[in-house]
Order: C-alpha cells, then sequence, then structure tokens
C-alpha cells in the first residue's frame, strides 16, 4: 500500500514540471490576452468563416419519365381475366375428372390461343406508334399531339439563392460608415500591420513610451508593466524575421459612442528571450520559428479619429 502510494506521488511530482505555467515573455502582451473590448471583452473574438458554397443541383434534362400508357394495362388484365375465367369455368363445370381431354376440345384451345395472340399484337403495334420523343401523356382519347415543353420557371418556384443576410461583420462596417464613410476594411488591414511592427518594436525596446499615442490608456498601462519585469529580470525578448500570412477584419461594432474593430494576425517569427547581452538563449530559439495567431482590436471615438489597440488576445 505504501508503496503504490509512493510511486503515485513521484509521478504526479515529475507531470506538475509539465503542467505547471511557464511564464513566457513570447511578444506584446506576454502571449496572454490583455486589454478591453468593450461589452465583447468576456467573449471570444470572432473566427473567419469560410464563404458558403451553394449547394450542387443535379442536372435535369425537363424531360417526364417514360410512362407505361394507361389502356395498356387494362387491355392485358381484362384479356387475361377474360382467359382465365373461361379455363376455370370449363374446369369446374365441364367437370374435373375429364380434365383438358373431357373439358376442352382442340377447336375451343385454338380459338383461345388466337384471341390472346391478337390482343397482345394489337396492344404492342400501338405501343410502337407512340412517339418516342418527350411528347403529351396518353389519354383514354390516344396521345396527345401537341409535345410536351418544359414550362418557365416563376419567381416563385425559382430554385437559385436569393441574397444572402448581412453577416453581423458587414453590419458593423455599415455603422462605422454612417460616421467615416471613407472606412475601408481592406485598407484598414494595412493600417493594423504598421500598428502591429510599431507595437513589437517598442515591446522588443522595452519601452512603451514610443507608440503612446497608438494605445489606450489601459492598454500602455499593461505592456509597460510587462516591460519593466524583463527589465528587472534583466532579460530582453526578441522578434525576428516576422513573416505576416494572414491580417484580416473579423468584427466591427459600435457601442457608446465609440468604433470597435478586431483585425485577426496570423503570422510567422522567431520568438526568444535572451540575457541583456543577447549571448545567452533563456527561452525560445534563434533558429526555429514559431506560429501564432493574435485577435487585435483597435477603438475610437465615432467618426474619422485616430485608431488605438485597446485589447489584445492570443
Amino acid at each position: 500500500m505504501k508503496r503504490s502510494v509512493v510511486l503515485a506521488t513521484l509521478v504526479a511530482m515529475a507531470l506538475a514540471g509539465f503542467l505547471w505555467p511557464v511564464d513566457a515573455w513570447g511578444r506584446a502582451g506576454g502571449g496572454r490576452s490583455s486589454g478591453s473590448r468593450g461589452s465583447r471583452s468576456y467573449s471570444a473574438p470572432a473566427r473567419p468563416s469560410p464563404s458558403p458554397s451553394r449547394p450542387a443541383v443535379p442536372p435535369s434534362s425537363g424531360q417526364p419519365s417514360p410512362q407505361r400508357p394507361a389502356w395498356m394495362g387494362g387491355l392485358m388484365g381484362g384479356i387475361g381475366g377474360f382467359i382465365l375465367g373461361g379455363l376455370i369455368g370449363r374446369l369446374l363445370f365441364g367437370g374435373i375428372g375429364g380434365g383438358f381431354g373431357g373439358g376442352f376440345g382442340l377447336m375451343e384451345i385454338l380459338i383461345i390461343a388466337g384471341l390472346a395472340y391478337a390482343a397482345f399484337s394489337y396492344a404492342r403495334r400501338r405501343q410502337e406508334k407512340m412517339p418516342a420523343g418527350p411528347q403529351g401523356y396518353a389519354t383514354s382519347q390516344g396521345a396527345d399531339p401537341t409535345p410536351w415543353r418544359p414550362e418557365s420557371p416563376s419567381p416563385a418556384t425559382d430554385t437559385l439563392p436569393g441574397p444572402a443576410a448581412p453577416s453581423d461583420l458587414d453590419r458593423g462596417v455599415g455603422h462605422i460608415r454612417q460616421m467615416d464613410g471613407a472606412f475601408d476594411p481592406v485598407r484598414f488591414a494595412d493600417t493594423a500591420s504598421d500598428f502591429f511592427f510599431k507595437v513589437q518594436a517598442a515591446w522588443m525596446a522595452r519601452d512603451m513610451g514610443a507608440v503612446r499615442d497608438r494605445l489606450t490608456p489601459e492598454m500602455r498601462a499593461t505592456l509597460q508593466e510587462e516591460c519593466d519585469q524583463l527589465k528587472a529580470a534583466r532579460r530582453v525578448n526578441r522578434l525576428e524575421n516576422i513573416a505576416v500570412r494572414t491580417v484580416e477584419v473579423t468584427e466591427a461594432w459600435q457601442e457608446e459612442g465609440q468604433d470597435f474593430v478586431t483585425v485577426r494576425f496570423l503570422a510567422n517569427l522567431l520568438d526568444y528571450t535572451t540575457d541583456e547581452t543577447g549571448a545567452q538563449v533563456l527561452e525560445g530559439s534563434r533558429t526555429e520559428p514559431v506560429k501564432f495567431e493574435e485577435y487585435w482590436t483597435f477603438v475610437r471615438p465615432v467618426g474619422p479619429n485616430p485608431w488605438r489597440v485597446g485589447a489584445i488576445q492570443q
């Protein structure tokens, strides 16, 4: 019993080294989420959604499926019933013991067979006279001489999908444009990229004063506090070979007289921490790039006013 308890304790201590949170300095924000997104601060940022694809519609020839004429089934059924009734009647009233030899003569059998053959030949000729193309349906008076044509689809039965409803992003962009008609999400992605590189440069310098006008007071205080912790530990977080793959606006909204826009960054870079001399790597790697995804939320007073970084979610 004591041996199993000791073994379990040793295993737990070994796993603790892997499960214990590591204090990583990586990038501006220290690899953590910080700042304010207004009423959306406690909700995950919206991820980009793929473009909806149109469902595949199987091709249709527009022709009615070939159907067997109704008169043919009735005629053949009547003839078959007539013959079967005659045979049963002869068997019952002509004497069961006599069989075919006592109840039927050769002439009667030939007559019945001839009638059946004539009916079948007649039905076959009528079927061959039916037009092979997509003509009108057969009726009790014969084939409809008017060729069948597919009807033009009416607006009510048209299968083409209608215009998609505006997304939350589209509605948010529309609201922002009411007070700033020049706002463009595509151009804003370039503005966000400029913010991104300048903030990261200030982070490596451990001084956010150079981007004071690009950060909200709350965000600047948070980042500067972390920079001060780096200085106290005599560490420098170095970011090199930044290759941004994707910059796209994922959210836009207004609340309490402010515009909010969230931008998704997807990038690769070398992210490592050294001592102040740069000689010794304490965390990360000089050669192995890491991939990261971050959501930066920008905020400003409603209208064509300067933007500031209000939150970073990593």
